[in-house]
């Protein structure tokens, strides 16, 4: 019986080789014959969430209710719903379009939300209303910059922005934020964190120790401040220390231009505060999830679920299939052993 797995696996594992062999052919040749060739990078997929709360709700029902209640339910439904069109006015019925943001440290999610936004800005009016469900803790200043530049665009083209956290909307995610009309968070939210750090290690001494040299040459006097294997020198550390500042100070002038209501030396001091201290020191404007905020969007308004989906070539696609054999056969090992 031992010999039977034994043979079994040696099998499988030969059938997985010559496959993958196979796959990293192909992806190759797809991505000799594709390159140069312009090729569509992504997709706009679009979800209408009054329908998907619509069915939730029905769903739900079908299973409480008995079926003589469920069907008067269901009646019930269709006459408001007529009454609904005939009440309708002959204006621009208001729309929702709901956007996700999910910021890393570089804030990855830009490139999508940068053609979600263009996408919006060519179909929205004033009267509708953008919802972006924000969760991001920050990262690097120049991707944010970006990020909230995009955001910005909407409010140049006067098209209502509301910005719900659930979870977190710190340091750069606040940034992004502060750009909304109106900021929602959730009771327990980390919101703030308006400052800016800089933090590498320094291997010098340890270098030194081992007779390692490590040689750097630059043009310019400040071309490197501080350095992760060289000498740092207090002069240095204080042209850094300057260049922080006056980021600190633009990532402030940025806020205030969307809020300047707030007191801005009394939060921008690098702390984080819950989303009901948020509320008290200004930094949002009311204590909301987006789950209540988009239920009671739905009653009044037509909400679309926005989002563009980045495309990844066949070849790469092929190369993941591959990884996934691999470690298939991997855990296919350690049963058989």
């Amino acid at each position: 019986m031992l010999d039977a797995l034994v043979q079994l696996g040696l099998f499988s594992a030969k059938a997985v080789i010559i496959v993958a062999l196979i796959l990293i052919l192909v992806a190759g040749i797809i991505a000799i014959a594709s390159k140069g060739k312009d090729t569509l990078k992504g997709k706009m997929n679009i979800k209408n969430l009054n329908q998907k709360y619509k069915e939730t709700k029905e769903h739900l029902l079908l299973t409480i209710l008995p079926k003589d209640q469920f069907k008067q339910f269901q009646k019930n439904e269709k006459v408001a719903e007529k009454n609904k069109k005939k009440a309708r006015s002959p204006e621009h019925d208001k729309n929702v379009y709901v956007l996700n943001f999910c910021g890393d440290i570089k804030a990855s999610a830009v490139s999508a939300l940068r053609e979600e936004v263009t996408a919006i800005i060519g179909i929205a009016n004033p009267e509708d209303e953008v919802v972006v469900c924000l969760e991001s803790a920050g990262g690097m200043v120049h991707a944010y910059g970006l990020a909230a530049a995009q955001l910005a665009r909407l409010r140049e083209h006067k098209i209502p922005l509301t910005i719900i956290v659930d979870k977190v909307a710190a340091s750069g995610g606040y940034m992004m934020a502060s750009v909304a009309n109106k900021i929602l968070a959730a009771p327990f939210a980390i919101i703030g964190s308006i400052g800016v750090v800089v933090q590498l290690p320094n291997f010098n001494r340890l270098l030194k120790d081992n007779h390692i040299d490590f040689e750097q040459l630059t043009a310019g006097d400040y071309k490197r401040t501080l350095t992760m294997f060289g000498h740092n020198t207090e002069e240095g550390r204080e042209k850094l220390k300057e260049e922080i500042e006056e980021i600190h100070h633009l990532f402030k002038n940025s806020i205030l231009q969307y809020r300047p209501e707030l007191n801005i030396d009394q939060v921008a001091t690098g702390e984080h505060w819950l989303g009901t201290q948020a509320l008290e020191l200004k930094l949002v404007d009311d204590i909301l999830t987006s789950d209540d905020y988009l239920l009671r969007q739905s009653q009044k308004a037509n909400l679309y679920e926005i989002c563009y989906e980045i495309k990844k070539p066949l070849s790469s696609r092929l190369l993941s299939t591959v990884n996934a054999l691999f470690k298939r056969e991997e855990y296919s090992s350690v049963l058989l052993k």
